[in-house]
């Protein structure tokens, strides 16, 4: 007799927009082959307890206009079910439990660790695929691939820079965006790059350990620039995985960072637009600079958002690609789609051999699009080191001496990639013999 064949479903990590249309497009060509669907509420929260409660069924009825909202009908949770060899199994005996021997996995590196780590301890008892889920674009696909979510956060991330542009103009202000992504950059590059904001800063663009000196003088020596053309308004993107790379001993002593009970530093809970703020004012109220900076972070605001149209088409096929290669017997593999065409990435593929985790991909910053999104920032560059005008104009902004002004500030451009220059091939060259225009927003 055929074994009675169930498929579930569940969502790892945040929230992104597109969820609940990989959940939709999954249940409606599951259905149609005449499969049971069931949905596992809150990721694997209540699995790796043994508690099968948690399921709702899942019908074509069900899900067939999920995929306009965001946020996730299944609900979601960070839960890790590796952390333990008992809970991983417990987690697998739960699903046999429920008659599933299909599971489609929705979430980011960690949910995809989990759903390679499960496929294997299962011994072919459960069939897994991943797809991966994260407005912080920093799964291990291709390049040219984003991660689906991305585009409708950083769509949501751009309307609320701009709003934000025009009102730093109006009250002549600055202010610290600090958006999502504590391993990459790409989501902070692509809402600063796409608003136009005056200048974007991520933890690639610097070795690591980054210290909090270097991150403040580009700040500073940015706004002492933008002053320099008459403006004192400003909008700097942060990318939150900066904390995360700053030299600790640098935050020791700091009044707005937290600590535990054992007075150790919560690097996970330091408020970084904060700190950079009173450190951004400090450094200038010395050179006779009075500025008004408003903090801010982003990210809450973009993870439940309705998706974009591009979401919403991507994430279905997503969905769909997901169920029909589980239901073809396909096993252990991410699912992506590249051109167009449906590519299984095999789990084994994602795995960093030094590290024994999937994979993250980060911002390329040797990349012409990254250094497209440099030549539009406002920050110091060689340019202005040798050009004795410019030189001059920005040390008088600061108050000081040119002299004073290259000590405090030059080795800034240790830091700066090489200059952009595009052949007749499209290769890039180290000189350059132009420099660009400054940009006015």
């Amino acid at each position: 007799m055929e074994r009675h064949k169930r498929l579930a479903i569940l969502v790892g990590g945040g929230p992104a927009p597109g969820i609940n249309s990989v959940i939709s497009a999954a249940t409606i060509r599951a259905r149609l082959e005449g499969l049971d669907v069931v949905g596992i509420r809150d990721g694997f929260e209540w699995l790796m307890r043994g508690d099968i409660d948690h399921v709702v069924p899942l019908t074509i009825d069900a899900v067939s206009r999920i995929h306009f909202r965001g946020g996730s009908h299944l609900g979601i949770s960070r839960a890790n079910p590796t952390v333990d060899p008992e809970r991983l199994e417990t987690t697998i005996t739960s699903l046999l439990r429920l008659d599933v021997t299909q599971l489609i996995t929705i979430g980011g590196d960690d949910t995809a660790f989990s759903a390679m780590r499960l496929e294997q301890h299962a011994h072919g008892r459960i069939r897994v695929v991943h797809v991966p889920k994260t407005i912080d674009n920093d799964l291990d696909l291709p390049a040219h691939i984003d991660t689906f979510g991305y585009q409708t956060a950083r769509h949501n991330g751009c309307e609320i820079v701009k709003n934000l542009m025009v009102d730093a103009k109006t009250t002549s202000r600055w202010y610290f965006v600090v958006a999502m992504g504590r391993k990459a950059g790409h989501l902070a590059l692509g809402i600063g790059k796409a608003a136009g904001a005056t200048l974007t800063l991520i933890s690639e663009e610097f070795p690591p350990p980054i210290r909090l000196r270097t991150v403040i003088d580009t700040l500073v020596g940015a706004i002492v620039k933008r002053l320099s053309y008459g403006r004192r308004d400003g909008v700097t993107i942060l990318a939150e995985g900066l904390v995360l790379c700053i030299a600790p001993e640098d935050l020791e002593g700091l009044p707005e960072v937290e600590r535990d009970d054992h007075g150790h530093l919560r690097i996970a809970d330091v408020n970084l637009g904060e700190i950079l703020k009173a450190q951004v004012l400090a450094r200038l109220r010395g050179y006779g600079i009075k500025m008004t900076i408003a903090a801010k972070n982003i990210g809450y605001e973009l993870r439940c958002a309705d998706p974009i149209p591009f979401d919403m088409e991507y994430t279905r096929d997503l969905g769909y690609c997901a169920a029909k290669y589980l239901l073809t017997d396909g096993n252990a593999a991410m699912i992506s789609i590249e051109g167009g065409h449906f590519v299984p990435v095999p789990f084994e593929k994602m795995l960093d051999p030094e590290t024994g985790r999937t994979r993250v991909r980060l911002v390329d910053i040797t990349s012409t699009r990254y250094a497209i999104a440099r030549r539009y920032m406002i920050r110091l560059r060689r340019d202005d080191f040798t050009d004795p005008h410019e030189i001059a104009k920005l040390a008088a902004t600061a108050g000081i001496s040119a002299d004073e002004f290259r000590h405090q500030f030059e080795y800034l451009l240790d830091f700066e990639p090489p200059p952009l220059l595009l052949d007749a091939q499209g290769e890039h060259s180290s000189e350059e013999t132009a420099a660009a225009p400054p940009a006015t927003d």
